[in-house]
């Protein structure tokens, strides 16, 4: 097997139908993967459909490819959103590279309060494309058969909202609660939210608690804003059966 690559060509296919791995997926695959014909790898759709093809023509920008096997993933649950703070240099992007990997089903940034950096006109837009982006490739490189998605930049008033209907746990350091005791093992759909470097603004933990969001704690230590999303679904592995 050489790679994963995410195409809606799969959706509709079949044992013995053919793909085109065409632009840059078919580059890849080409030029980087190197595949030759007779080669196999793994194709999906980004929504549980994963077929094996065999490579049956390469060029140096396309793949053509025949369906040999297909196999049909159910969405896995608790369908986990991270809400990620912007943060400077890079470590908001290290965040949600890191927690696509570990299974979260969705990514949004968030502009809180203490977040130095600011996306304002046009680079709301932009960034949360290029965040999207980063969230595709790191489905395709953990093969996943249901790949993350990438959210539009939310404000606090859209991450309250969020709040006050489904499950959610805000990570801080101060908390009385424990992030093990915060989650329940049935769990349906959770939103974990991380603060900038600063931390989460009092009045912004205030907002979201009164909507029924829980603050909890990992451990006795601050860790960075890059790394507290990613331990947090680590800590949740077992507990929720992320990884079965």
């Amino acid at each position: 097997m050489a790679h994963f690559y995410l195409s809606d060509q799969v959706t509709g296919a079949g044992v013995g139908d053919r793909l085109l791995l065409a632009g840059d997926e078919g580059r890849h695959a080409a030029l980087v993967a190197r595949m030759r014909v007779g080669e196999r790898t793994t194709v999906g759709d980004g929504r549980g459909r994963v077929a094996t093809a065999e490579a049956t023509a390469v060029s140096k920008d396309t793949v053509e490819l025949e369906v040999v096997d297909l196999v049909e993933t159910p969405e896995p649950r608790p369908r986990i959103t991270l809400v990620q703070a912007l943060a400077k240099g890079g470590r908001d992007e290290l965040a949600i590279q890191a927690a696509t990997e570990l299974g979260v089903a969705a990514v949004a940034p968030w502009q809180a309060a203490r977040s130095v950096t600011r996306w304002e006109g046009r680079k709301a837009d932009t960034g949360a494309a290029r965040w999207a982006g980063i969230v595709r490739e790191a489905s395709k490189q953990a093969m996943r058969p249901w790949a993350a998605i990438g959210l539009p930049l939310m404000s606090t008033a859209d991450v309250v909202a969020l709040a006050r209907d489904t499950t959610t746990v805000v990570l801080d350091p101060d908390a009385a609660v424990r992030l093990a005791d915060a989650v329940a093992a049935e769990v349906r759909d959770l939103v974990l939210v991380v603060g900038p470097e600063g931390g989460i603004a009092p009045d912004e933990l205030e907002r979201l608690t009164a909507v029924g969001a829980t603050a909890a704690r990992m451990g006795p230590t601050v860790l960075r804003t890059s790394t507290a999303g990613p331990a947090a679904l680590a800590a949740l592995a077992t507990t929720l059966n992320l990884w079965p």
